[in-house]
């Protein structure tokens, strides 16, 4: 972990000579900190603030040089205030996905490592055999990150040290994938002369959602297949060829929905349908079947996020746009909301808490959006510049509300090697010619589904 310095705010040595005569700690004024897009900007909130005798080897409570950081110390603690809180940075591999659970953050790289970071600090690392950690998601004790090499690896936290993660099984087990192979019917063909096992991924796991209230887990793959997994013994139930393409995205939703993005440019909705017999729907046998194609365009679909409470799900294209679809008080299918637009390239992924939508691209920025309760539209409460590479995955995490408008916290990984905090205030702050466009998407390749697939 260490603390990253762009290139822009190296000061010059004789800064450097002034500093180290001065006694007294360096500190940025508040319309500094406040230009939150600026390249200054992130120079000083990362830029360790100190005096030379903090760092020096006289101080015994300089324990490393990272003491003096700004980003070492507590949140500011306005909610409203915008800005980059500090980097975390490990130069072992490029950032594929990132996990917060509590007042811990996990992040997976193209390394093995996967790592735990607390208070903005690095807390705990455990290795998998399989490098390129595409997807992480948490419940309870247990961590699930899905592969390259196909696999899902379910790890738990110990309860009497939580520094100490051990691997505990993967997917699929080794005693399942033995009783299925000597059941033909188990066998699946995969393409012409080729079959395989239907409960093992033959290609990159690329995505994870949970529905913890179903009990289950749905694992989404570049083989085209989505797969569904009980939670409490982590035993395959179902494995439905989704798409056309890779399945890039996968988002469980509400009212038995989950959504899944494709490389074949569509959304498609899925309804959930429980054996008979099943003691509150959880855990049991499932069934999924096409409830509605929310979208069919060219470009691929990169990124997914539902807000399960008010009913919109978020997709995220190669095209730079963000649509959303959102469920109509009389039920029914899921109505056309709108499109936001303001990214130069593909938005690579997505984050909803509360009214905050956070979105990742290929254009190095996050945008960050706040849905209007009343309307339904949406504005940019901040534009997050910072990353010097695209931006693979972003969490979003909302904090106490305390009475003075309410904070969130934005997670972000990139291809750049760091992940990145920040904080937003839910306040809008960017003109109002920033709001969501609420139009038809631009192509007539466009489709929005209902039972007879209509035109939106």
């Amino acid at each position: 972990m260490g603390v990253r310095k762009e290139a822009a705010c190296s000061p010059s040595l004789s800064t450097k000579l002034l500093h180290l005569l001065r006694s007294d700690a360096i500190v940025p004024s508040e319309e500094e900190l406040l230009r939150v897009g600026s390249d200054a900007a992130a120079c000083y909130v990362t830029r360790p603030w100190t005096s030379s005798y903090n760092i020096s080897p006289w101080n015994p409570e300089a324990a490393s040089p990272l003491v003096g950081s700004r980003w070492t110390k507590q949140l500011r603690p306005d909610p409203q205030v915008t800005g980059l809180v500090g980097s975390l940075v490990r130069r072992e591999g490029q950032v594929y996905s990132l996990a917060a659970a509590g007042d811990l953050l996990y992040t997976g790289s193209e390394s093995r490592n996967i790592r735990v970071w607390k208070g903005r600090k690095e807390f705990s690392c455990f290795r998998s055999s399989s490098g390129f950690v595409k997807a992480i998601v948490v419940s309870g004790d247990r961590i699930f990150t899905s592969h390259q090499d196909g696999k899902i690896r379910v790890w738990r936290r110990s309860s009497k040290d939580p520094s100490v993660h051990k691997r505990v099984m993967t997917l699929p087990t080794l005693g399942d994938f033995l009783r299925s192979s000597m059941n033909p019917s188990r066998y699946v063909e995969q393409r012409r002369h080729h079959s395989s096992l239907w409960l093992r991924h033959l290609d990159t796991v690329s995505c994870l959602s949970l529905d913890e209230d179903a009990g289950l887990l749905y694992s989404g793959s570049w083989d085209k297949t989505v797969k569904v997994w009980r939670i409490s013994d982590c035993k395959c139930l179902e494995s439905f060829n989704a798409h056309d393409d890779a399945v890039n995205a996968v988002a469980t939703g509400f009212d038995g929905l989950v959504f899944t993005g494709s490389a074949d440019g569509t959304v498609k909705a899925w309804q959930r349908e429980v054996a008979a017999g099943v003691k509150d729907g959880i855990g049991g046998a499932t069934r999924h079947v096409s409830a509605q194609t929310l979208l069919q365009q060219e470009g691929a679909v990169t990124a997914l996020a539902v807000v399960a409470a008010v009913g919109i799900v978020y997709c995220g294209s190669s095209d730079g746009v963000v649509l959303y679809w959102q469920r109509e008080a009389g039920g029914g299918p899921l109505a056309w909301g709108g499109a936001l637009r303001g990214h130069g390239m593909a938005v690579l992924c997505l984050a909803a808490a509360g009214t905050i939508l956070a979105s990742g691209s290929a254009d190095r920025t996050i945008r960050v959006w706040r849905r209007d309760e009343g309307g339904g539209g949406h504005v940019v409460v901040a534009v997050l510049v910072g990353h010097a590479a695209p931006i693979k995955c972003v969490a979003v995490e909302a904090e106490e509300d305390r009475g003075n408008g309410r904070g969130y916290v934005v997670y972000s990984g990139s291809l750049d090697k760091s992940v990145k905090i920040w904080r937003v205030g839910e306040r809008e702050r960017l003109p109002v010619a920033e709001r969501s466009t609420p139009r038809h998407p631009r192509s007539s390749s466009h489709v929005c589904g209902g039972a007879g697939d209509m035109t939106c």
